[in-house]
């Protein structure tokens, strides 16, 4: 199963940054290759749980979201299922006046041939989405 991870610091306070990624359609304004997300209900966790498309190659990817673990504001973890199968974890650790964000997820692609043959392609390509996504979130949040 793969992993990506990273982090970065974002400057406002770690509910600030929670509370952003508490929204799953704010997924898609800062994920590039996530076109859709549509929250279908609030969990009685607090947690939410989503559907969302990926889109990886040009290829769309259908698939859920699930709350599986909701700590605000330090955590949020989200079970895949669908087009991709895993996990995504979202932690928010506070750091001098600021945030530092965290992101590591791990999962099943969807054609196990595919996962042997293509998996530095893809390493490479989602460890790109992830900073870009990182980057992203501390613009949009840093306004």
């Amino acid at each position: 199963m793969p992993r990506v991870e990273d982090d970065i610091y974002v400057d406002v306070d770690p509910e600030t940054a929670f509370e952003y990624m508490d929204v799953p359609e704010h997924q898609a304004e800062i994920s590039p290759s996530l076109s859709t997300v549509e929250t279908v209900e609030t969990l009685p966790t607090g947690g939410k749980r989503a559907t969302y498309t990926y889109r990886m190659g040009g290829v769309p990817l259908d698939g859920e979201v699930k709350a599986v673990a909701y700590d605000p504001p330090e955590r949020i973890v989200f079970e895949m299922t669908g087009g991709i199968d895993g996990t995504i974890e979202w932690t928010f650790s506070p750091e001098g006046d600021g945030v530092r964000v965290g992101y590591a997820a791990e999962y099943d692609l969807p054609i196990p041939v595919l996962d042997r043959l293509a998996a530095p392609f893809i390493r490479k390509y989602n460890e790109r989405e992830l900073a870009t996504t990182l980057r992203n979130l501390k613009t949009r949040l840093e306004v």
